[in-house]
């Protein structure tokens, strides 16, 4: 008789299968993604070449091009219309070349205009005028350290977005003796060294234990494993020919190990996030700000509760949530009311101007402000659904102008310029991002402060406002509507992006449900409340979507919610000082959320597929026209 299978059995069966099959699809995508890395013409200097005026060539220490590098280089990149060009020598190292493919893929790396900057480490070249707008001025003489280098490139991409890119030099080498991606280099990427070196210890002690205890398809995973640097980089035609793959190969599984043990005693050494140095005394400044300012307590944020619904007067209303802050873990607690004659959410009582400044405060900008840019540059897809969403209803060349209210740090007009590469894009919003997106390109003009504000100033002048995940934000959705329509010309386009607090996951998941967003959102509008505020203002609406709108976060999201609920950041500046024991418990909660982020990643999937094919998700998108000037009539909670 066959032993019956338990699902801990067949899991456990399943496990080298999973392993192989992702290790089969990261060697075919890094042989793909290294087919696509550009190449230098290898071609002698002539005698007497001059110098190309307008470029710079930053190298690592150590690192000495020739000449014929740094002209084949400016060639390639007047060629090509680059301003950036990172440089990557033929030879350079198995474990560095397999890191930097899995980073990013050549072949789409200049058109992503969100793509973050990446770079060997060894040398890049740079357009002058680049470096002017980024107001740098560095000295090429000066050799730099490889992390400084990965974080010029990062920050040189936002420059010059889809002017960026990268090419084998063959001329050029690595140095003397082997290098690997330290600690400091990690972070330049934007990665977190702790993280990794768990996530490697994991891999490799669940390929020795399939090896082991899994019979011949653990050993073939782990082989596998052991194999990949030569499967990807071996064979005479590559573009890149590491000096010692033979026996990179063949010690993979030990200097692995070794790396994932220096990376993570180097992250234990800066407190795993890198803050350390002349960041201290910036800590030390913000933890003794908020000191002072919850010594005062927090119910002085809040303005007294009303007592009736803001967009229909209504005074039926009943406690949908009670929440924390949810998003940094500052200290104060959140009611959102919901109406119950138009269904309307909103947060009651409301946060003050001097609350809203406090608890934005480190979360956009300044210490979550790395994070928050993190998130924005992985949305690009989102984006240019945005911008595709007004093609069947504008001319093919697109709007004339268009302003993002909103805007932040400008990502959405930087993604949309693919979309609409004629239209002029400018950004409005209350942070400073925005003038960082003016010097960046990525808003034409940054006007910053608050809308209603600008409304008579800039009145009939663009053909489209934008306010994707704004309104929920603002203290007077009314009057960000009107004036909207005060600033757009007549026939011009409204787009709006809101949660939708109808959504079955708001009901599901209850205060863990993201978009609640809580103490940021102070409204909550379903999409009939929307439609008529619209109506009432001379709008005509032309498309609605829910399932293209829907975002694919609604289990992460509560998870995540979750962890920090459970264990808060001890490290926050706002956090008081927590036992030792308080620390490595909020580390024993993060390892076991593990597997439940995993398992929430998979029902985003699900959630995802199903919520875009039919009944919808957790937001909505509208566009409307402007037919008829705004008729002057308010809605009642104004």
């Amino acid at each position: 008789m066959k032993p019956i299978a338990t699902p801990r059995s067949a899991a456990r069966s399943a496990a080298p299968a999973l392993l192989i099959a992702a290790l089969g699809a990261g060697t075919v995508r890094a042989r793909r993604r290294l087919g696509s890395l550009p190449v230098l013409a290898d071609a002698p200097a002539p005698v007497g070449a001059p110098v190309p005026a307008g470029w710079r060539l930053f190298t690592a220490r150590g690192v000495e091009p020739d000449s014929a590098t740094f002209l084949g280089a400016c060639a390639h990149a007047e060629r090509e219309g680059l301003r950036v060009l990172d440089l990557i020598p033929a030879d350079l190292g198995a474990e560095s070349a397999l890191g930097l493919l899995r980073l990013v893929d050549p072949a789409g790396y200049r058109g992503d205009r969100l793509a973050q900057g990446r770079g060997a480490g060894y040398a890049v070249l740079v357009a002058e005028e680049v470096l002017a707008r980024a107001g740098l001025d560095l000295d090429p003489a000066a050799g730099a350290d490889p992390a400084r280098l990965v974080a010029l490139v990062r920050t040189l991409k936002e420059y010059a977005p889809d002017a960026t890119s990268m090419a084998v030099a063959p001329g050029l080498s690595c140095g003397p003796g082997p290098r690997r991606a330290d600690a400091a280099q990690l972070r330049a990427h934007g990665l977190a060294p702790g993280a990794l070196a768990a996530a490697q210890f994991a891999g490799l002690a669940l390929l020795a234990w399939a090896s082991l205890r899994r019979g011949p398809w653990g050993k073939l995973a782990a082989g596998l494993y052991w194999l990949q640097p030569y499967a990807v980089l071996g064979g005479p035609a590559g573009p890149l020919r590491p000096a010692s793959l033979a026996r990179d190969t063949a010690a993979r599984p030990l200097r692995s190990l070794d790396a994932a043990l220096r990376t993570a005693l180097a992250a234990a050494a800066t407190g795993g996030s890198g803050a350390a140095g002349a960041r201290d005394g910036d800590h030390e400044d913000r933890a003794e700000r908020y000191g002072r300012e919850l010594a005062a307590g927090t119910d002085r944020f809040l303005e007294p509760r009303r007592a009736d619904c803001p967009w229909c007067g209504s005074r039926r209303l009943a406690v949908r949530v009670t929440v924390p802050d949810l998003l940094q873990g500052k200290p104060g607690r959140f009611v959102l009311e919901r109406c119950g004659d138009c269904a309307h959410v909103f947060q009651n009582p409301r946060l003050s101007p001097d609350g809203l400044e406090f608890y934005y405060r480190d979360f956009y900008d300044g210490r979550g402000g790395e994070g928050a840019g993190t998130v924005f540059g992985s949305m690009g897809g989102t984006y240019r659904d945005r911008a595709e969403m007004l093609r069947p209803h504008v001319a093919a060349a697109g709007p004339g102008s268009w302003l993002d209210v909103g805007t932040g740090h400008g990502h959405f007009c930087n993604a949309a310029r693919s979309v609409w590469p004629r239209t002029r894009f400018d950004g409005l919003d209350m942070g400073d991002g925005v003038r960082g997106a003016e010097r960046r390109g990525w808003v034409d003009v940054g006007f910053q402060g608050q809308f209603p504000e600008f409304a008579a100033k800039l009145a009939g002048q663009y053909e489209v406002v934008s306010m994707y995940h704004y309104l929920e934000h603002t203290r007077d959705p009314f009057a960000e509507l009107d004036a909207a329509g005060a600033v757009l010309a007549p026939g011009g386009h409204l787009a709006i992006e809101l949660p939708d607090p109808t959504s079955r996951m708001a009901r599901l998941l209850g205060p863990a449900w993201l978009p609640w967003f809580q103490p940021q959102h102070q409204h909550l509008i379903p999409a009939a409340n929307l439609r008529g505020a619209l109506a009432e203002r001379g709008f005509t609406v032309l498309a609605e979507e829910h399932g293209p709108a829907h975002q694919g976060n609604d289990f992460l999201g509560a998870v995540a919610l979750t962890v920090t609920r459970l264990a808060p950041d001890p490290g926050s500046p706002w956090s008081p000082a927590v036992p030792r024991g308080r620390r490595a418990l909020r580390h024993v909660v993060r390892a076991a959320a593990l597997p439940c982020f995993a398992g929430a990643a998979v029902l985003d999937a699900v959630r995802s597929a199903a919520a875009r094919r039919g009944e919808g998700g957790n937001a909505y998108r509208m566009l409307a026209r402007k037919d008829h000037p705004a008729p002057g009539a308010p809605g009642v909670g104004r």
